[in-house]
């Protein structure tokens, strides 16, 4: 496994936010991911928390523009962000829209001839990067992962599938049945191809249906100004599944709320306070 080597570091609320990159294996190209040391990781061993981002975004959105990293620092929590799709892979067609290819890879693992030897985040996020962040970083073996909207999506998808991997999973706006929604449909048929049956291995509304996993606790908040919530998002599909299962589901509605970082920003503490709880802080 290659290391990663540093790109950049500034210290922030005692902590230090860092970009680094590396030479993917999964994905035959050089990827990027931040990460967020926070001070007691200088003197112990850190939960780490997983953060996957929507269409169109890199792994500098996050670091950015929500403020996490006071909360991170609050806790104790080492913050990982990776990029949401391969880049320069000279695919022809990779660049040619927002929702899909570069900047919106969907987490999941292409089977399609053109794309499947570099669009493969699902076993990018779930295997190669936390083997290369436990390796040269100081975690503690508990993991919660969390994204919003195609990240969200991400989120939510990764953790029903790999319930033992995470103690906690939160979603802001995300991506909740995708085989019935404008931009996973688009996404889906083109990674996945045309047999729909494949497409619900990556639907947290059908995984809901047919979890039979240990207990799991989930929070969601959605914005009610969310401009993609009833033709890409299909939010309360997923409330709907998570009944009378093993999926402890908390959705909140924020009256007024859109789908931007304004609105990620000003819930994002009540995500870390969820967090920390499950990972005993």
């Amino acid at each position: 496994m290659a290391k990663a080597t540093l790109v950049s570091s500034a210290k922030c609320f005692g902590g230090f936010q860092k970009v680094y990159r590396h030479a993917s294996e999964e994905l035959k190209c050089e990827m990027k991911f931040s990460l967020y040391l926070p001070p007691q990781a200088e003197e112990k061993k850190c939960p780490v928390l997983y953060w996957l981002s929507g269409l169109t975004c890199t792994e500098e959105n996050f670091i950015v523009k929500s403020g996490f990293q006071r909360f991170a620092a609050k806790y104790g929590i080492i913050v990982v962000g990776p990029d949401t799709s391969p880049r320069n892979c000279n695919i022809e067609g990779e660049n040619d829209s927002y929702d899909f290819g570069t900047g919106a890879g969907f987490y999941v693992d292409a089977t399609e001839e053109k794309w499947k030897t570099h669009y493969r985040m699902y076993s990018y996020v779930t295997k190669e990067l936390p083997s290369l962040i436990d390796s040269e970083f100081p975690t503690n073996g508990k993991c919660g992962i969390s994204g919003h909207s195609m990240g969200g999506h991400g989120a939510l998808t990764i953790a029903l599938k790999n319930p033992e991997k995470y103690v906690s999973v939160s979603a802001f706006a995300p991506i909740s049945n995708p085989t019935e929604g404008i931009w996973g449909q688009k996404a889906l048929g083109g990674y996945l191809g045309p047999d729909r049956s494949t497409w619900t291995n990556y639907d947290a509304t059908m995984l809901a249906k047919s979890y039979n996993g240990k207990e799991i606790t989930i929070l969601i908040d959605q914005g009610t100004e969310d401009t993609y919530l009833e033709k890409d998002l299909l939010v309360q599909n997923f409330v709907t599944a998570c009944k009378n299962t093993k999926i402890k589901l908390e959705a909140r509605m924020q009256e007024g709320y859109d789908h931007s970082y304004f609105f990620v920003s000003t819930f994002l503490g009540d995500h870390f306070d969820f967090h920390a709880k499950h990972m005993c802080l």
